[in-house]
């Protein structure tokens, strides 16, 4: 504690929420100025936000959310650990992400971080610059939001337009409003409102802090691919991404699970090959259905994980097996 507030670290890795435009109207090709704030140039740039906790800004990269991946995701995990054991009396961690690819880093946070604080990602659909940025905003109320000790035991949470969602179940739904981020089947956690913190229900699935994908060490994650199903695909994709080493493959299929005849087959002969097969849709809500006849043999369900956060919880599960059976087992946990 430092003059009575809590503690909190601002990880800064880029992205809308941190980038400065050509002027004030500039709120679509600011990318084209090349300007991104570091992280503790953009809470400086909002005051308001360094008055919401003891904040310890924390530099990290100052790039589009489209160049993050899978290095970045352990660099990040690998940071936050580091935070922790550095200084014990953080009350929560923030990182600020361009809204890309923020809920692939947020589930990621959520499967793999091993701390007990709240870890919080946040972004923009503005840039810092813009009339009208959202980003001071849902910076503030993301650091609100990770001092919250109510915001323990709900895993890594994304905060945006003034409400909190589970990592697990928020997605982007639409390319400029702010009210992009949604949580299709099950809705948001709660709202960081102007006068408190108000929380309304609990994740059911496994997250952090208590999950079995300890990444702490690794340089790399197995190569998983995404597949999309449309009509007429020939498995033609399918037979690229064995071939381009894929250790794993998840189809956004059909809803409310199906693939092409064709796409089957392939999916059939990468199954043989070792390579794990997971299946998803395309439709963006919603369970898989489980027909068997229309899977490959021991193809996983995704449950209604969309392709793009199916991809991230097979990554981690090949790091611990390849076993159909223990897959499945995960995407039923987690």
């Amino acid at each position: 504690m430092s003059n009575g507030q809590p503690r909190v670290a601002v990880i800064g890795t880029g992205g809308t929420i941190s980038s400065v435009g050509r002027n004030s109207l500039d709120i679509m090709r600011y990318a084209d100025n090349g300007k991104i704030y570091e992280v503790d140039e953009l809470l400086n740039a909002f005051p308001e936000t360094l008055a919401q906790a003891d904040v310890v800004p924390v530099r990290l990269r100052a790039m589009p959310s489209t160049a993050i991946g899978p290095a970045e995701w352990l660099e990040i995990n690998t940071k936050i650990h580091e935070l922790v054991e550095d200084d014990p009396s953080l009350a929560g961690i923030v990182i600020t992400h361009g809204t890309a690819t923020l809920e692939e880093t947020a589930y990621f946070m959520n499967l793999s971080v091993q701390v007990e604080i709240p870890v919080v990602l946040v972004g923009a659909q503005r840039p810092a610059s813009g009339l009208s940025t959202d980003a001071g905003m849902n910076l503030v109320n993301a650091i609100r939001v990770a001092k919250d000790p109510a915001s323990r035991g709900r895993g890594a949470l994304a905060v945006l337009n003034d409400e909190i969602h589970c990592a697990r179940d928020v997605t982007k739904t639409a390319t400029q409003r702010l009210q992009t981020f949604k949580s299709p089947d099950f809705g948001l956690l709660g709202h960081a409102d102007f006068d408190k913190i108000a929380y309304y229900r609990m994740p059911e699935r496994r997250r952090m802090p208590d999950t079995e994908f300890d990444v702490l060490g690794l340089t790399e994650l197995p190569r998983v691919d995404i597949s999309m199903t449309y009509a007429g695909a020939d498995g033609t994709i399918i037979n690229a991404l064995v071939a381009g080493g894929a250790k794993g493959i998840v189809v956004g299929a059909m809803a409310p699970g199906y693939t092409t005849p064709a796409e089957f087959e392939a999916l059939c002969a990468a199954a043989e090959n070792g390579v794990a097969i997971v299946q998803s849709t395309r439709a963006g809500s919603g369970r898989v259905g489980d027909v068997p006849s229309r899977r490959a043999p021991g193809a996983a369900l995704a449950d209604n994980l969309p392709p793009q956060k199916a991809r991230v919880l097979l990554m981690l599960a090949l790091t611990k097996t390849n076993n159909p059976a223990e897959l499945q087992r995960i995407f039923d946990e987690y």
